[in-house]
């Protein structure tokens, strides 16, 4: 008995939600930012060419590939299709190339790096959704998806990781796929409901960013 091969969770969700051409677009745009971001950080950490390029790739694929092993979704997702990796390898060009021709804004990597978290939460979440996890799986599987790559890169560039920092980061992706998912119960589009998951995640973000916003903390009593 020949076994079909199994479609992919970003082919699923690109013809069974949003229209393929735009999820295509957001899949590998996202890969992109997020290998933008990981080239500043090498960059910034005064890496060689190699190590850029793989700061540039466990971030942009390192929390997909994460969702995909605990989900058990085989082959992962950049072994599957070639494309995420000719993204990184664009990204990392132009941003090399950016970097010599003109000084990089102090927030370029923050930013970057909230355009791939809202990215990949929202497009983690819909392939969590596509098998059939409960809302809270979901949650935690977009999120992961969206945090992941942040994390490896921050741990290897010898950095306290966002998301254990004050800063409202894995909390902006939560707010984000727990709204997508409220309004996908309540019969909204599904592509509406990710551009306003989408746009929440973002927007939390980026003001937390320039507004300096952080989660509060809790001191030991003296």
């Amino acid at each position: 008995m020949r076994i079909k091969p199994r479609k992919s969770p970003e082919l699923y969700v690109r013809h069974h939600t949003t229209p393929a051409v735009l999820l295509r677009i957001l899949d590998l745009f996202g890969v992109a930012v997020f290998a933008i971001s990981g080239a500043l950080a090498g960059i910034a950490s005064q890496l060689d060419l190699l190590g850029i390029l793989v700061l540039a790739s466990v971030t942009a694929v390192g929390g997909g590939t994460i969702r995909d092993l605990l989900l058990s979704r085989h082959p992962i997702f950049w072994i599957e299709d070639p494309w995420p990796v000719y993204s990184i390898v664009a990204a990392t060009a132009l941003t090399l190339i950016w970097v010599h021709l003109s000084p990089v804004p102090r927030n370029a990597l923050l930013v970057a790096d909230a355009f791939g978290l809202a990215l990949f939460a929202m497009s983690g979440a819909q392939i969590a959704e596509s098998t059939g996890c409960r809302a809270l799986v979901v949650i935690l599987m977009g999120t992961l998806t969206g945090a992941g790559g942040g994390v490896v890169r921050d741990l290897l560039s010898a950095k306290v990781p966002l998301i254990l920092r004050q800063d409202i980061y894995a909390s902006a992706a939560i707010a984000g796929i727990a709204i997508y998912l409220l309004m996908r119960a309540a019969k909204v589009s599904a592509a509406f409901a990710l551009a306003v998951g989408f746009l929440t995640v973002l927007g939390t973000r980026l003001a937390a960013i320039a507004f300096d916003l952080r989660l509060p903390t809790f001191a030991p009593p003296q």
